[in-house]
């Protein structure tokens, strides 16, 4: 494979939408989103009622990257070998012996070093994008709760997470005003969104002008993905799109069949009858890369058209875009903002912010003091060795199925579109794909060890 990528190779330019064409003002959606799921435990299913009011210094726990034992209430993080690096019960951090004991220097044991551990289980479950981040707290908290109050060693509370999941954002949601999120983003989206810079836009229509096919993927629904394109790019946003797939409910959109997931039409954001085949551009929701991919052949008059994606999620759009399309693949990674410089990034001045009841969450990009670094971590030597730094698991993916990884999309959206980008392969450093740099714990001098 060519040791570099350029989006002017590219025939087809698709995005993710949220966390990737739209960024969110972190330290508000965080609070959102936690109060969505909190409301719905106590008042539908009698949790305790401390698990409404949460401190600033509770949002550290939120980390990219973690998963949890959905049985033992145990959170994890994992180093490139599968091994534990650190976890906690609840929110309580484990000491070294407690994780030594536990965990030992095995392979987690839902580990697999295939790709089959990108898929979810439910046996446990992987955070990989600030949708999911706030409820990583939440779940930690009723652990905590429950250990205190019941004396629990095993869990089940996860139904009432899912229960929770499809009250707040089932698919009427949005358009019924039900839930907490939703009326809270149609109240006042300006609080919770940051518009798309002039750069992009510009850089969106400088595609456009250079013959590339543009797609939005996204697994929201038709009315919610209108009003976030509207507010982050204006109302003429659906010019800039040749293909608008709605509730693309990926990774399935990429890894199941078309008989398992057809394209259907939309009217008035009410899913229509299925498609046998995808025939013209337009406005779709559901379906499948299949289908998509014999259309774009079609527009393109090519028989193998070459597709690059940017999305926010390894498990929802940069491994499935890989794996099971051969997508080129750009990581949206916020964390190169806050890892940098190892300290929380600055959110917006207080005089911008909304009187929003209830404490602000620290930016969830910004470094974690309870788990360190995404990219790495220390492992302690033996008697009389020092301790060693390693990759994570969540390093190690982002370097295997991403083509580069970038902080956000303004910051290439000023380069030339033949720009040459180092790619992430074996052939190159492992920080070879960061752009515009690598993060600053994987640029340091020190040797970085598998165990």
């Amino acid at each position: 494979m060519a040791q570099h990528f350029s989006l002017a190779a590219c025939d087809v330019v698709g995005f993710d939408l949220d966390h990737t064409l739209c960024r969110y003002n972190l330290p508000e959606s965080a609070p959102l989103i936690y109060s969505s799921f909190a409301q719905f435990l106590v008042k539908e299913k009698g949790y305790d009622k401390e698990l409404l009011t949460v401190r600033p210094d509770d949002w550290d726990f939120c980390c990219k990257g973690l998963a949890l034992d959905l049985e033992d209430g145990n959170f994890i993080k994992l180093a490139d070998n599968g091994t534990v690096l650190r976890a906690s019960h609840g929110t309580k951090m484990m000491a070294p012996e407690e994780l030594a004991e536990l965990y030992g220097r095995k392979e987690w044991k839902h580990f697999m070093s295939d790709l089959g551990m990108a898929c979810r289980s439910g046996k446990y479950y992987f955070y990989d994008n600030y949708f999911d981040l706030p409820g990583a707290l939440l779940c930690a908290r009723v652990v905590d709760s429950l250990t205190k109050n019941n004396g629990q060693k095993t869990f089940d509370f996860w139904k009432d997470i899912v229960a929770g999941i499809q009250h707040n954002y089932k698919m009427s949601a949005f358009k019924e005003n039900c839930g907490i999120y939703f009326p809270e983003i149609k109240r006042d989206p300006g609080k919770y969104l940051h518009s798309c810079p002039e750069s992009v836009k510009k850089w969106l229509r400088q595609l456009k002008h250079a013959g590339k096919i543009l797609l939005l993927i996204t697994s929201s629904h038709s009315d919610y993905c209108r009003l976030l394109c509207k507010h982050i790019l204006g109302n003429d946003f659906a010019d800039l799109f040749d293909i608008v797939i709605t509730n693309a409910l990926k990774p399935g959109f990429f890894s199941h069949l078309p008989s398992q997931r057809p394209f259907r039409t939309l009217e008035n954001d009410e899913e229509q009858e299925a498609l046998p085949s995808l025939d013209k551009p337009g406005w779709y929701s559901q379906g499948n890369a299949v289908h998509l991919y014999e259309l774009l052949k079609k527009m393109t008059g090519k028989p193998e058209p070459k597709v690059v994606y940017f999305g926010d999620s390894m498990h929802s759009d940069i491994f499935p875009a890989r794996h099971y399309s051969n997508w080129e693949t750009v990581l949206i990674l916020e964390e190169l903002r806050g890892d940098r410089d190892w300290k929380p990034e600055e959110s917006e001045p207080l005089e911008k912010k909304g009187k929003y009841e209830g404490q602000k969450a620290k930016p969830l990009n910004s470094l974690s003091k309870k788990w360190g670094s995404f990219f790495i971590d220390s492992v302690s030597g033996l008697e009389n060795t020092e301790d060693s730094l390693v990759h994570t698991w969540s390093c190690k993916r982002v370097s295997t199925y991403s083509t580069i990884a970038i902080p956000s999309i303004e910051a290439i959206a000023e380069l030339p579109l033949d720009y040459k980008f180092t790619r992430f392969s074996s052939n190159n450093s492992k920080t070879a794909g960061y752009y515009p740099k690598p993060p600053l714990v994987l640029s340091q001098d020190e040797p970085l060890t598998t165990q």
